[in-house]
């Protein structure tokens, strides 16, 4: 099965649009704003590759930025044009990670890679998006690119749901080193951080952040979704204060490679 189809009929029976709106999505939306947020000046363009629903392109859109998107997926692109309101500048065309030819090269301050890496299985194709979201972005602009951690799904699906030994019998796991193994047909990639640092070093980038972007929230749902709105302002703070230590990093489901655009 081809990999449109594959991700087509993955969103077409999931709830992307209110993925971020629980209280454990919050804590990555939160985070991902903020660290937007610390290179924002008035008038910088956005583009998100991979926008799906549109939940940051439209934050920012209504923020008053310009913001051009591209996703993959029709679905995704329905509900992004449902979710627009007026006066917001906002672009969506549906295109791929890997091709971006329809936009000159140097034109974005702020380029958003916010899905696609999740679902590329190749090193070719990873490098393709990656080197296609930097070349886009102007020289000295900021790339936001997420990733999917292998050790955050062998906890939570692996040994908290009980999946372990099945994973191990797929061969998506080895039992010794614990290392991950995807197919297309498994619609979510998954990294260790050395492996996110070896794809960035093929380019003329700084990195300026490696963060996780839900830390331990994913793991506790219930308990996020229990707490008082004092607790959970708590927590976030507590998260904020730790989402970028490197010893913590790797238990995150989601994480957040910043880096600057030098060449």
């Amino acid at each position: 099965m081809e990999t449109l189809q594959i991700l087509t009929n993955y969103y077409e029976n999931y709830d992307e649009d209110n993925r971020l709106c629980s209280r454990y999505g919050m804590v990555e939306f939160l985070t991902t704003v903020r660290y937007i947020e610390k290179y924002l000046k008035p008038g910088m363009r956005f583009l998100e590759i991979g926008a799906a629903t549109g939940r940051y392109s439209h934050h920012f859109a209504r923020s008053g930025y310009q913001v051009d998107a591209v996703e993959l997926v029709e679905h995704n692109i329905d509900i992004f044009n449902h979710n627009t309101t007026q006066g917001e500048r906002i672009t969506v065309t549906q295109g791929n990670a890997k091709d971006l030819s329809i936009y000159d090269t140097g034109t974005y301050d702020i380029t958003l890679l916010l899905g696609p890496m999740y679902h590329l299985f190749t090193e070719e194709d990873k490098l393709l998006a990656l080197s296609e979201a930097i070349r886009v972005t102007k020289k000295g602009g900021i790339v936001f690119s997420a990733y999917c951690m292998g050790d955050a799904s062998v906890l939570s699906y692996g040994f908290i749901r009980g999946e372990i030994h099945n994973i191990i019998e797929k061969c998506m796991l080895d039992p010794v080193t614990f290392e991950t193994f995807s197919q297309p047909w498994d619609v979510f990639e998954l990294y260790r951080k050395e492996d996110i640092d070896k794809l960035r070093s093929h380019f003329a980038v700084t990195q300026l952040h490696f963060v996780a972007t839900d830390g331990y929230a994913n793991h506790m749902r219930q308990t996020m979704e229990e707490m008082d709105e004092d607790t959970f302002q708590l927590y976030l703070r507590y998260h904020f204060a730790t989402c970028e230590r490197q010893d913590m990093v790797g238990y995150s489901h989601h994480t957040l490679d910043v880096f600057r655009k030098d060449g």
